[in-house]
């Protein structure tokens, strides 16, 4: 894609652009700030002849904000999941690493457990700007909302393991190169004793276990026949979840600080926990009785290829690739899911650049996107990769703190992890 730039605006940050056309618009900033003005097409959205408008604010060396706004008319609420005249409010948030000498990374704020608000998720980080990330648990009687549905690597460690089901995808981010890799990957967990060798498979990390309702109320855990889960926990979770079961904390050095019973406690730093629930419970028991542990966590990519983890990169999760290769891959399907909402995107170009992107939706002023809706908005962008994260009320974008897109709901929503850009070299 080719993309048109003013040179003389975008010499000072933030001096703002605005060109109203059809055939003719600014840059969406997806390419460095020396390249002349050229003509690029408009988003695919919506009846071909509605006018938009871009106005570009260049916000530090290789990173731009973008506003698009497709069609003028507000649409009628009963009209909002379905007319072609829009109208669209599209954000995009453009980093070209070639240029850029900040980094990417991914936050996810106090603890992995609990929501945070996209707009402190960026001010905590210390960050220029970002976007809401990955799918949440966002259940509150549960009292983990945050709990990622999916990858979450932060510093090159993996806190919570990829999801199993095909249209969950991974987006991976190495903040040394700022490169990303969108694809849908798997990983394997185990414990092993390292003086008798046993091994013990892992079923989630950082995610309160499942107890079998047969086992619920059993006074001791271990009599429980039925099958559980095997769950490891670092202290970026917080305190762990209470219940049936049982918990073996672990010292920096893998071995044995204290068994119990029961589950729930606060890790210091360097220490970890395994928790375990229904017959696995003696397993764990056994495994840790003698001798120190030693705990693996292997990632894998596409043909089951292992991927080297190192402390710059960062991970979150997606549901659905959109484009692949420069072809849109987003299915066009029925259901809730798959209708107008508010939707985060994240892509690269061909060349390398990184977007974010926000659609707002639910209202008159910006009526969202269905997912092959989104697609084409990535396409149009000339996204060759990118992948559908969070929406809904999650959809937020925030820039020096303040937001710049408009959620959907009444407030700003309290999520998981954020992805953001930082101003300065890693």
């Amino acid at each position: 894609m080719t993309t048109p730039e003013n040179r003389h605006s975008a010499q000072r940050a933030g001096a703002l652009v605005t060109v109203v056309g059809v055939s003719l618009v600014l840059a969406a900033g997806l390419i460095p700030q020396h390249n002349a003005l050229a003509a690029v097409s408009t988003l695919s959205l919506g009846d071909a002849a509605l006018p938009e408008t871009r106005t570009v604010q260049p916000l530090a060396r290789g990173v731009s904000l973008t506003r698009i706004v497709r069609g003028t008319v507000p649409a009628a609420p009963a009209q909002i999941a379905t007319t072609n005249r829009g109208p669209w409010r599209v954000t995009v948030l453009s980093i070209d690493p070639r240029v850029a000498r900040g980094h990417l990374a991914a936050t996810y704020g106090r603890d992995l457990a609990q929501v945070e608000k996209p707009s402190a998720l960026v001010a905590s980080a210390g960050a220029l700007a970002g976007v809401n990330a990955s799918y949440f648990t966002f259940t509150k009687n549960r009292g983990f909302p945050g709990d990622p549905v999916g990858l979450g690597l932060y510093r090159g460690v993996v806190q919570s393991e990829p999801a199993a089901a095909p249209h969950e995808v991974d987006l991976l981010i190495d903040s040394h190169t700022n490169s990303i890799l969108i694809d849908h990957l798997t990983w394997k967990g185990t414990v092993k004793n390292r003086k008798t060798g046993a091994t013990l498979k892992l079923e989630y990390l950082n995610h309160p276990p499942r107890v079998p309702k047969k086992c619920a109320k059993l006074k001791d855990p271990t009599g429980c026949k039925k099958s559980g889960d095997v769950v490891r926990f670092r202290p970026e979770f917080g305190r762990t979840p209470s219940g049936p079961g049982v918990e073996v904390v672990l010292d920096r050095s893998g071995c044995v600080f204290r068994s119990t019973k029961k589950r729930g406690a606060a890790l210091l730093s360097g220490q970890s926990s395994l928790q375990a629930t229904g017959k696995q419970t003696k397993t764990l028991l056994k495994i840790t009785k003698r001798g120190c542990l030693r705990t693996s966590i292997k990632l894998y990519g596409p043909h089951k290829k292992k991927l080297t983890v190192t402390p710059s990169m960062y991970g979150v999760s997606g549901r659905y690739q959109l484009t692949r290769g420069d072809r849109i891959t987003a299915p066009s399907r029925t259901g809730d899911y798959f209708k107008r909402h508010p939707r985060t995107i994240v892509g690269r170009t061909a060349s390398g650049v990184v977007a974010m992107v926000t659609i707002d939706g639910g209202r008159p002023t910006s009526v969202g996107a269905t997912l092959p809706e989104a697609a084409a908005v990535a396409r149009s962008l000339g996204l060759v990769d990118s992948v559908n994260l969070d929406g809904g009320g999650s959809t937020t974008m925030a820039v020096g703190g303040a937001l710049v897109n408009q959620p959907s709901g009444k407030a700003e929503r309290a999520v998981g992890d954020a992805l953001v850009y930082v101003d300065r070299p890693l």
